[in-house]
């Protein structure tokens, strides 16, 4: 059974989906593991290393991909990706269904699986597949990073025969993993942190890092541990008493994001036009549209006294232990779906059904049917087998 590697080919990605380290255990398993000359270069990874762990090399993504059983992304394929995939493969990566609709339709037309580690259930069994997290705890610190080398004042107080420096004001704004990283890795930093989040368990998180929670009033508990929508009137709200907080900030990390739709607008123009002399705003949530109605991705704006930095694609920043990370989540989720080298999907395990887009292309999750115009063919775990004594009485 082959499983392939090739390389990223999102613009400006250095993610690999596995690391040499990986690599070994999948060929230990039984994997004839394939991986495009260069795909780990970026990350550090080099072609010798894999060769060493027992991988095979190919030139370049066709013969990598040529005869796979399962193929391993970090970023979703294209449709002309899609399109040079063996019939029946499975597909492993992150996928955003209102994004990748025509190349989901490619693979659909070639019978294959679809797994997108976007949809894995919020379960305590699943958090060593956990990607996103593990994603999102790059993200966090390299926001942390980019807000002291932006700002132009110190993060720490400093007190010097010259006088004293006040430590810089720093608000973080959605206290996910990410915002919770941002808040550990500002607070390292020596800053006064403040932290805001829609939903109430926030508060214990962010005050047992050592940041101030302020609450608003506005409370916005979704499923899964994730915020929900907010409504018109809750948004006018919440933006009416975040404006005062935002102007008093030397700088504000937004990390708020609802799964599947567009990046919740937190900061205004015009809450960006209060703020102070040399401030920022370190958007993360960039790639999904911006927290801040001035970001533009990959890009810093400048407004009024403040700069508006569009993160885009944080953990590729940190290549290494970006790919660390997440190829542990990969050969975890991976033993659902294969039993030494084989692959054998437990279809009665809900992580397995959670995370399936395509089953052998029909398609088995509801967002993505609704996207594709498709028909939704939800995946039915097999009854449990009988048991003969049972059955006798």
């Amino acid at each position: 059974m082959i499983l392939a590697i090739p390389t990223e080919s999102r613009p400006g990605e250095r993610r690999v989906a596995v690391v040499p380290e990986i690599a070994k255990r999948l060929v230990d398993q039984g994997w004839d593991v394939v991986v495009q000359s260069g795909a780990g270069v970026e990350a550090t990874f080099t072609d010798e290393a894999y060769v060493e762990a027992g991988a095979r090399i190919a030139a370049d993504a066709a013969s990598t991909v040529q005869g796979a059983n399962v193929i391993v992304k970090v970023n979703f394929c294209t449709p002309e990706e899609a399109a040079t995939y063996p019939d029946g493969v499975l597909v492993m990566s992150f996928l955003q269904p209102g994004q990748t609709v025509e190349a989901l339709k490619v693979l659909a037309a070639k019978k294959a699986t679809a797994v997108s580690f976007d949809l894995l259930p919020r379960i305590s069994r699943a958090q060593s597949m956990d990607a996103l997290s593990s994603q999102a705890t790059v993200s966090g610190y390299r926001a942390g990073l980019a807000a002291a080398e932006n700002l132009a004042k110190f993060f720490p107080m400093f007190m010097t025969a010259a006088g004293t420096v006040q430590p810089a004001k720093v608000l973080i704004m959605g206290v996910g993993v990410a915002g919770l990283q941002a808040i550990a890795t500002a607070r390292r930093l020596g800053a006064n942190v403040s932290a805001y989040d829609v939903r109430s368990a926030a508060k214990e998180e962010a005050e047992s890092l050592g940041a101030t929670f302020v609450d608003l009033g506005v409370k916005a508990e979704g499923e899964g541990g994730y915020a929900r929508e907010l409504t018109p009137e809750e948004v006018a709200a919440q933006q009416a008493a975040l404006a005062d907080v935002v102007a008093g900030s030397d700088v504000v990390i937004t990390t708020a994001a609802v799964p599947g739709r567009k990046a919740p607008i937190l900061v205004t123009t015009e809450m960006v036009d209060k703020m102070g002399p040399g401030s920022i705003v370190i958007d993360m949530a960039a790639d999904g549209g911006g927290n801040c109605e001035v970001t533009v991705a990959g890009e810093t704006i400048r407004r009024g006294h403040a700069s508006v930095v569009g993160m885009t694609n944080p953990p590729s920043g940190m290549p290494t232990h970006a790919s660390f990370l997440y190829s542990r989540n990969v050969i975890n989720l991976l033993e659902l779906f294969s039993n030494e080298g084989s692959l054998e999907p437990d279809w009665a395990d809900e992580i397995v059904i959670g995370t399936t887009v395509l089953k052998d292309g029909d398609v088995a999750n509801a967002a993505a049917a609704e996207a594709m115009g498709a028909a939704h063919q939800p995946i039915i775990p097999p009854a449990p087998p009988v048991d003969d004594a049972t059955e006798e009485a």
